[in-house]
C-alpha cells in the first residue's frame, strides 16, 4: 500500500507591494503583462469577423429556408387549385352526357320494355351519384326570384304565370360545384 505525503505548506501571507514587485520579476511578468492584450487584439479582431461570418451564412440559411417554404406553400396552393379546376372542367364536360341521360330516362318511362327502363334509370342513378360525390349540385330555383348569377334568362314569360321577376319554367337545368357555377340554368322569367 502506499503512503500519500502529506502537504504541508505554510499559511499565505500578504504580499507587500515591494514584495508583489520581486515575485513578478522572478516570473517575469513586468510590463510584459500589459502588453499581452495588444497581442490578444489581433486574434479578437479575427474571432470577431469569424463570428460576423457565421453570422452572415446562418441569415443567409434562413433566408433560404424561408423562401423554400414559401415556394412550397405557393406548389401546394397553385396544384390543389389546377387540381380543382381539373375537377370542374371534367365535370362540366360530363354534364351533356347527364342532360341525355335524363331524357333517355324519361323516354323509357313510356316504355313498355322494362329492362331498357331500368337500365337507363340505373346508368342515370349511377351518374348523379358520381355528380353528388363530386359536390356538384342542380340549381332548381322554379318559383324563385331572377338570379343572374345562376340563371340565363331567355324566354319572358306573362303575368299570369307567376310573381314578376321570379322563374317561371327551367328550360335547362344549371349546375354548380361548391360555390362555382358550372353551368348557368337556361330559365323562363316574369317581367316586372
Amino acid at each position: 500500500m502506499s503512503k500519500k505525503k502529506k502537504d504541508v505548506r505554510e499559511p499565505e501571507q500578504e504580499l507587500k507591494p515591494e514584495t508583489q514587485e520581486a515575485a513578478a520579476e522572478e516570473t517575469g511578468e513586468t510590463a510584459e503583462a500589459e502588453a499581452v492584450p495588444e497581442e490578444v487584439n489581433p486574434l479578437q479582431a479575427e474571432l470577431d469577423a469569424a463570428n460576423a461570418k457565421t453570422a452572415e451564412y446562418l441569415a443567409m440559411a434562413q433566408r433560404v429556408q424561408a423562401d423554400f417554404e414559401n415556394f412550397r406553400k405557393r406548389n401546394e396552393s397553385v396544384r390543389a387549385d389546377a387540381y380543382s379546376d381539373g375537377k370542374k372542367d371534367a365535370a362540366a364536360a360530363m354534364l351533356p352526357v347527364l342532360d341525355n341521360l335524363e331524357r333517355a330516362a324519361d323516354a323509357a318511362a313510356d316504355s313498355a320494355d322494362e329492362a331498357l327502363k331500368n337500365g337507363v334509370q340505373l346508368v342515370l342513378k349511377q351518374m348523379t351519384e358520381v355528380y353528388q360525390k363530386m359536390n356538384v349540385t342542380p340549381i332548381d330555383r322554379l318559383g324563385e326570384k331572377f338570379d343572374p348569377n345562376l340563371e340565363n334568362a331567355i324566354l319572358q314569360g306573362t303575368e299570369d304565370e307567376g310573381e314578376p321577376g321570379t322563374v317561371c319554367q327551367v328550360l335547362q337545368k344549371g349546375y354548380r360545384m361548391g360555390d362555382k357555377v358550372l353551368r348557368h340554368a337556361m330559365v323562363k322569367v316574369v317581367p316586372e
